[in-house]
């Protein structure tokens, strides 16, 4: 047989990539590398070449491949690539993690259940929890040394580890190199798009591999083969090195033995046929006890323990090990860094032996490993990858398994909960109960649409409608109002309109709670439908029906369902008094009772919201969010998380706001459902802009208004529109911003927003025109912003339209008209409980004063704006509000954080020369950072001055240098 070289060939190219990586992994730089290319090209083997690189550099290396036949195993490749390591560390190092972050390494790595302090999973929205702990813990290993993660066939990788490791490319941990490995063409959706954006902002390299050429080859296959016959296996392998490898490999000039029909089924893999043969040659050569612990590997998994191989093939453990010396020997598995652990030589090779085996001795192998690991005390997701695959139809124990492992992992790995409910549905007795079916039908359809499959759960949802039996009217119910719901967010609105209506004319009573319930649905249909005329006439039919009844809880839905229509339709007073009474009603309520029909008190709040009631519309929000968390009601938990936010952007808490919506927004990408997506980050945007974090802003509105191009006309596309034109007003782009602010909401009459709503819009525009030089437009939108300010009498809108007038009559130099309009938004905006519109207001109207010569009192009104926009974090207003007090010749006195007493490094330095830094790290200039921070180009000068002496540093260059380094240390705090 041939020698073939134990070096790698070729990969030059491959090879410099990698030795730059490593180089900019010392030196703080860190992109993540994708290696694509067909079965058997050769990734792999370059990813051991990354490592034993890395390790010859003393980094810390954690490799880990996905499985193809454990695709169902949650986090499985960040398992087998962390697990084992991470067991053997110093206890130290985990327990001194803080007890969230310990909690959720226990649900991703099944062996570290012990450092679980206890609580609830949280929701399925809240996956992210997971994704930042395993983050945490990387940046915990890498620091004291880099560490290289190496995850292989990816294209394997199940649900949750796609999941997880989208996270972490977008969201790198510092000092950590991530080198990921895939086939092309089998690369998961979610996966691919991950991958793509990563690519597009430049934290991944991708590279292709290529066959090796003839030269390439030849050197490979060494000089013992002749070169004609070089020439016939590089052809026939087409530079494939798996191939060229495996044809080597085979009894030289020799005739290949014939496979069985049944040897080699690789559907999905386009194996040449002498390869196929090859293979099949090569398990041919093994001894009857070899090849049949070989079977028993390829059942037991990969990476396999001997004793598990031994016991899928039930043959003792002795005899085991004695086998696993020949497949040593031959090659066709190999040791692995853990004890007692190996692998197959290449997957194709696992594939080809499992594959090989008859269909009843698989099922017999199966189903002993699973009795092998029940013994041992596995978790029941361990379990159930063998049962699954044993059991048979009716056997109620394996559906119990398969059920307790979808509820165990269902919180952090929706997708495997949803397989498993799936296989305890197919092993279910046809004469099973309705409702036992039901029970497993409703769980995979909250998985599915956990993971944005909606049309599986809506068939799920309709499959469990089809099983309820006419008397269970309750359940038949809030079946329907559930799929309605997916109906919704499939924009299949005029269906779940019809469901609706149909269900509730099949209804024996008209006035039941039943009824009740569904007339509530019909509204929430009105608001899908934008349709608030309908959605109120709903909620009144509602409220009506449920009186009689004496539920208090039902009757504080229906109330709060109609204070929301009457709010978004413009009729604040009659808004107002539902409000106050569904209030009353909600607040009267115990939690027990609250949790009965939660959306009251989600509906109450936004309602309140409406009403410019921010205070109130924040307690009821967070209330009903402890009690959906305690009832384990996931699905209304992120509408609560948007209105939290928005409450607090309001009252000027934007810290907490942005806090609160960085995990919306993970929790949203996670969740597929592009509404709740583009809703959290255009609320993102509007927090960032008024934060001063114009980028920020700037990117999260353009990526909602995007996702908003693929949805229907509504509020949520009308309001990306509106926080993309308030960021580029701010960016300096006027024209476009009118373009995205008039298009979604229906034309410059907005027609498409809510009345209570249009003031916002219309003070926006208004701004948008003055921009662009267009006083008369300006005009005639602060005019009609005046109108609907006065026809809803709230005090937020009124000061909006003071504001629009103002910045009108400021810009036609009637500076008293402007001062007062102005002074009056702040009035109303401090009533109100918004602080930072009262500040913006205040520092227009010190522009007005100023430009009247009132320096005096536009000195009082620029201070004040000023101290309360640094109050609420609101940098860039209070900059500008600042800038205008240097300007009348206003010594700004603001302290800003000092630096620490004694310290060194960054510590040392000042809230402004740490603002400038990072301004500085983003390689803008002097006059750029300047015009950023509203100071002029040499005060900027005097603080890089300072900030060089305190650093010991002589260059911008070894600034930037020492902030990054600083902000890597501190990355396990961030």
């Amino acid at each position: 047989m041939a020698h073939l070289s134990e070096h790698l060939v070729g990969r030059a190219e491959e090879l410099g990539a990698f030795d730059q990586l490593l180089v900019d992994l010392e030196s703080g730089e860190h992109a993540a590398i994708a290696l694509a290319g067909e079965p058997g090209i050769g990734k792999t083997r370059l990813l051991a070449e990354l490592e034993t690189r890395s390790d010859e550099r003393g980094h810390l290396v954690l490799a880990g491949s996905a499985s193809e036949l454990e695709r169902d195993l949650p986090f499985w490749v960040f398992v087998d690539a962390i697990e084992e390591y991470v067991q053997a560390l110093d206890p130290r190092v985990l327990t001194s993690l803080d007890d969230d972050v310990r909690t959720e390494l226990a649900r991703v790595f099944p062996s570290l259940a012990g450092l679980s302090v206890g609580g609830e999973p949280g929701f399925q929205d809240e996956r992210y929890r997971s994704h930042r702990a395993v983050r945490e813990l990387l940046a915990r290993l890498a620091a004291t040394s880099p560490v290289v993660l190496i995850l292989d066939d990816l294209h394997w990788a199940d649900s949750a580890s796609v999941e997880l490791l989208g996270a972490l490319l977008r969201r790198p941990p510092p000092d950590v190199l991530m080198a990921l490995a895939m086939r092309h063409r089998q690369i998961p959706d979610r996966l691919a798009a991950a991958l793509e954006l990563a690519h597009r902002t430049g934290s991944l390299i991708r590279i292709e591999l290529r066959p090796l050429s003839r030269p390439e080859s030849d050197e490979f296959l060494g000089e013992a083969v002749e070169e004609a016959r070089a020439a016939e296996l590089y052809d026939e392998s087409g530079g494939n090195p798996f191939y060229l490898e495996q044809l080597a490999r085979s009894v030289e000039g020799a005739a290949r033995v014939a496979a069985p029909a049944r040897a080699l089924l690789l559907a999905d893999v386009d194996v040449p046929a002498s390869v196929a043969a090859a293979l099949a040659e090569e398990r041919a050569l093994l001894s009857d006890s070899a090849r049949l612990v070989l079977e028993g590997a390829a059942v037991a998994g990969d990476p396999f323990e001997p004793e598990l191989a031994a016991a899928a093939a039930s043959t003792p453990e002795a005899s085991a090990i004695e086998a696993l010396d020949e497949l040593l020997q031959l090659g066709l598995v190999r040791e692995t860094d853990v004890p007692r652990r190996f692998r197959f030589r290449h997957p194709l090779v696992r594939r080809a032996v499992y594959e090989s085996t008859l269909g009843g001795w698989r099922l017999g192998a199966h189903e002993r490993t699973a009795h092998t690991l029940a013994a041992r005390g596995a978790p029941a997701a361990a379990l159930a990858h063998h049962v699954e695959r044993s059991a048979r139809q009716g056997d109620l124990a394996a559906v119990a398994i398969l059920r307790a492992a979808g509820e165990s992992v269902a919180h952090r790995a929706p997708a495997s909960a949803a397989h498993w409910f799936a296989g305890a549905l197919d092993l279910l007795p046809a004469d099973a109960p309705p409702e036992e079916r039901v029970e497993l039908l409703l769980a995979r359809a909250g998985s599915l649409a956990a993971t944005g499959h909606f049309d599986e759960s809506h068939s799920a949802l309709l499959e469990s409608i089809a099983l309820v039996p006419p008397e269970a009217t309750a359940l038949r119910v809030r079946l329907t109002t559930a799929c309605a719901g997916v109906e919704h967010l499939l924009g299949r609105h005029q269906e779940a309109h019809a469901r609706l209506r149909n269900a509730l004319e099949n209804l024996e009573s008209p006035s039941s709670p039943e009824a009740v319930a569904l007339m509530i649905e019909l509204a929430v249909d009105g608001f899908y439908r934008m349709e608030f005329g309908p959605m109120r006439e709903w909620a009144e039919r509602a409220l009506s029906a449920a009186r009689p009844l004496d539920d208090r809880p039902l009757t504080a839905a229906a109330l709060a369902k109609l204070a929301y229509a009457a709010a978004l339709g413009g009729a604040m007073a009659d808004a107002e008094t539902y409000r106050s009474e569904a209030a009353a009603l909600v607040d009267a309520l115990s939690d027990q009772d609250l949790a009965l029909r939660l959306d009251g008190a989600v509906n109450l709040a936004a309602a309140e919201l409406d009403l410019e009631r921010f205070a109130e519309a924040g307690a009821h929000a967070e209330r009903a969010m402890a009690v959906a968390q305690a009832t384990g009601q996931n699905d209304i938990v992120p509408i609560l998380v948007y209105c939290v936010a928005w409450v607090r952007r309001r009252r000027g808490e934007l810290a907490s706001s942005g806090e609160l919506l960085d995990g919306a927004v993970e929790g949203a990408r996670l969740s597929g459902n592009a509404q709740s997506l583009a809703g959290n980050l255009l609320n993102q945007s509007l927090t960032a802009l008024a934060a001063g974090d114009l980028e920020l802003a700037l990117a999260t509105a353009e990526e909602s208004v995007d996702l908003t191009t693929h949805l229907d006309e509504g509020l949520v596309s009308a309001s990306a529109g509106h926080a993309l034109a308030a960021a580029l007003l701010e960016a300096g782009d006027p024209a476009r911003a009118v373009e995205v602010l008039v298009g979604p909401a229906g034309g410059a009459d907005l027609p498409l927003i809510p009345s209570a709503w249009r003031t916002h819009f219309l003070e926006l525009l208004t701004r948008c025109w003055l921009a662009l030089g267009r006083l008369d437009d300006a005009r005639r939108a602060a005019t009609a912003a005046e109108r609907c300010a006065e026809a809803f009498g709230l005090r937020l809108a009124a000061g909006l339209a003071d504001r629009a007038a103002a910045a009108v009559a400021l810009e036609a130099s009637d500076l008293e008209t402007a001062s007062e309009r102005a002074l009056a938004s702040a009035r109303s905006a401090d009533h109100a409980g918004v602080p930072v519109e009262a500040a913006l207001s205040r520092t227009l109207a010190g522009r007005a004063l100023a430009q009247a010569g009132q320096r005096k009192r536009a000195v009082s009104e620029l201070t004040h704006a000023a101290k309360t926009l640094h109050a609420c974090g609101a940098l860039r207003y209070r900059d500008q509000a600042e800038q205008e007090l240097r300007q009348l010749g206003q010594r700004v006195h603001r302290r800003t954080r000092p630096g620490k007493t004694g310290a060194e490094g960054l510590e040392s330095l000042t809230e402004r020369e740490l603002q400038i830094a990072r301004l500085v790290v983003d390689r803008q200039t002097n006059p750029e950072i300047a015009a950023e921070l509203f100071l002029s180009k040499k005060t900027i000068e005097s603080h890089l001055h300072n900030m060089f002496h305190k650093l010991g540093i002589t260059s911008r260059v070894e600034l930037a240098r020492a902030v990054e380094q600083s902000d890597r240390a501190h990355a396990l705090s961030r």
